[in-house]
């Protein structure tokens, strides 16, 4: 099959033929008629994230968010077949934890991540271990390019939502308007709630108010933390950060109003190394809460499915360029200096 594969950290994608994958007893081998490029995808090609067990060994394929058909199942697989239509979480998970039990598949004990742990998706073919209990299977409403569009960032975005409690008519800030941050301000202007996007780019802005925003803030001209108090009239009732910098991390903090709840999606970048300082004394003083959400749990995914199914969220919206498999690399770079906008999705592998 041709694959693209991570050879060397910030060197570009060896494009070529490799071996096709083969199935276990309880695998699923899924053809891919779209992949989406993450900026995960992109922290592993710059050899990011070993501080928390995310530093691929090499060579590996990556790929995390796809959609596609089941081509040949493991012979003890039991719920799908061949010719079904299938997505997956980004995250495998092993079923048998108290975490996969309780219905926190996202927090598995056992978590392995496709394109991280083992071979991802930047090919004609995947393999998924555990496909009984990891795959999803499409609604015939939902083709494998949104598939592929909700595969991570359009999930994470949705349950950092849920994470959040925010309620209708009450005020949510995004900070960060890339694939993460439009799939949450998509989902959370469908619930209800007031948004109001932050970034540096304003064509990024400018999509976030397509996607739902109410309100905007350029961080290079002005200042998030006094903007948002004055749009809320006091701060924002929940805050998500969907990038993972110190910066926009106390920005979105210190624009919370008493009770306030701040999401962290965002893994931080090789600068901040996984450490960031925190104003432990306004926490505190202000009861504000602090919590993390990482992925999308099975067990959220049939709510998830009904919303795209019945028009309520569009996650092909989001979908800004389809790309061939040659051009991952010249992707990559882009993502270096934030020059991409929105999902591009490789749907042409040949």
């Amino acid at each position: 099959m041709r694959a693209a594969q991570i050879i060397k950290h910030k060197e570009p994608l060896r494009i070529g033929d490799v071996a096709d994958p083969t199935p276990g007893p309880n695998d699923v081998i899924v053809r891919i008629e779209a992949c989406g490029v993450c900026r995960s995808d992109w922290h592993a090609w710059m050899g990011d994230w070993e501080w928390v067990g995310l530093s691929p060994e090499l060579p590996i394929i990556p790929g995390h968010e796809f959609g596609g058909v089941i081509e040949e199942v493991g012979r003890e697989v039991k719920n799908f077949v061949r010719g079904d239509r299938v997505t997956a979480p980004f995250h495998e998970g092993c079923a048998h934890c108290s975490n996969c039990l309780s219905g926190h598949s996202n927090r598995c004990d056992h978590l392995n991540i496709f394109g991280f742990s083992y071979d991802g998706a930047y090919a004609e073919y995947v393999r998924v271990p555990n496909g009984d209990f990891n795959l999803i299977k499409l609604p015939d409403e939902v083709d494998t390019l949104t598939a592929a569009a909700i595969g991570c960032r359009y999930m994470t975005g949705y349950h950092g939502v849920i994470r959040s409690q925010i309620q209708p008519g009450k005020w949510i800030v995004v900070h960060g308007a890339g694939g993460v941050g439009l799939s949450a301000i998509q989902v959370a202007n469908a619930v209800g709630a007031l948004v109001i996007a932050v970034d540096v780019d304003d064509a990024k802005l400018e999509k976030a108010k397509q996607e739902g925003a109410v309100a905007t803030i350029n961080a290079r001209k002005e200042k998030v933390v006094e903007a948002v108090k004055e749009i809320t009239q006091g701060g924002a009732h929940a805050s998500i950060e969907a990038l993972g910098i110190r910066e926009t991390i106390l920005n979105s903090v210190q624009s919370l109003r008493k009770g306030g709840r701040h999401v962290q999606i965002g893994l931080t970048t090789r600068e901040e190394g996984g450490i960031v300082d925190f104003p432990i004394d306004v926490i505190t003083a202000m009861e504000l809460e602090i919590v993390g959400s990482i992925g999308n749990p099975h067990s959220e995914y049939d709510g998830l499915m009904s919303l795209i199914s019945k028009g309520k969220l569009n996650p092909k919206s989001l979908v800004s360029k389809e790309v061939e498999l040659n051009n991952i690399s010249s992707i990559l770079e882009d993502m270096t200096s934030f020059k991409t906008l929105g999902f591009h999705v490789i749907t042409n592998f040949k």
